[in-house]
């Protein structure tokens, strides 16, 4: 089947804004600032705010109703993501000169080679609807603190990295190593055991895990397994 690229102002009416089924669910939307790999926001992020398929929202609450009991909580980094973005993510891989935020989000890794290490792909699952980028926090999560501005490598202890409140997973999010790699085996104790609740807790409600970033969760059974979206972050989107 080939795929669908679709342009829409206004998204699907399968889609809705996250906190809309689950306003307990942590949102610290990165793209839609400059704390990230390419350092400025990212196009088509026009607010903050999770939108995904209600279908992976429903599961997101049903994972979090199982974390609460056991003192965790989820936290989504990024969900929709517009084809706008990630057609800004490959002009960024593609222009080595860039290296404005080398030291926190790619420190040891040749941007070069972030295609072929699976960090950045020509085509998203995020702008599908039904793919999240996530974490695990220890409620009552405190709100997410504004960037400093510093940058911090993301490969360096917990308490050297930027403190975002959530639970110590062995690497910062987006970070381009190995060691972003669920079963890396630097990656021992407490913080494998945090990766490994967080996915086992995903796959229990549908989702699937991708290998080399632990934060990268996609469900299973999504809406639109062919269709790539254009619409605008935007609670507008979902009205």
């Amino acid at each position: 089947m080939i795929a669908a690229l679709v342009a829409l102002a206004l998204a699907p009416g399968q889609f809705v804004a996250l906190d809309q089924v689950d306003p307990t669910i942590v949102q610290d939307m990165r793209y839609a600032t400059r704390h990230n790999f390419v350092g400025r926001r990212i196009h088509g992020y026009r607010e903050p705010v999770c939108l995904l398929t209600g279908k992976a929202a429903r599961a997101l609450h049903r994972a979090q109703v199982e974390l609460r009991p056991k003192g965790y909580g989820l936290k989504v980094y990024d969900c929709y993501r517009p084809t706008r973005a990630v057609a800004q993510f490959d002009r960024w891989a593609r222009n080595p000169a860039d290296q404005k935020m080398k030291a926190e989000f790619y420190p040891h890794v040749d941007k070069r080679r972030a295609f072929v290490d699976g960090y950045i792909a020509h085509r998203s699952g995020h702008s599908r609807g039904s793919t999240v980028d996530i974490t695990l926090v220890r409620p009552p999560a405190k709100a997410p603190p504004e960037w400093d501005g510093k940058l911090r490598s993301c490969v360096a202890p917990y308490r050297r990295r930027f403190r975002d409140n959530s639970v110590n997973m062995g690497t910062s999010y987006d970070c381009m190593d190995p060691r972003a790699a669920t079963f890396h085996p630097a990656i021992e104790g407490h913080r494998l055991r945090n990766r490994l609740r967080l996915k086992r807790t995903l796959e229990r409600v549908g989702f699937a895990y991708y290998s080399k970033e632990w934060w990268h969760f996609t469900l299973r059974d999504e809406p639109y397994p062919e269709k790539y979206f254009n619409f605008p972050v935007a609670r507008e989107s979902v009205k």
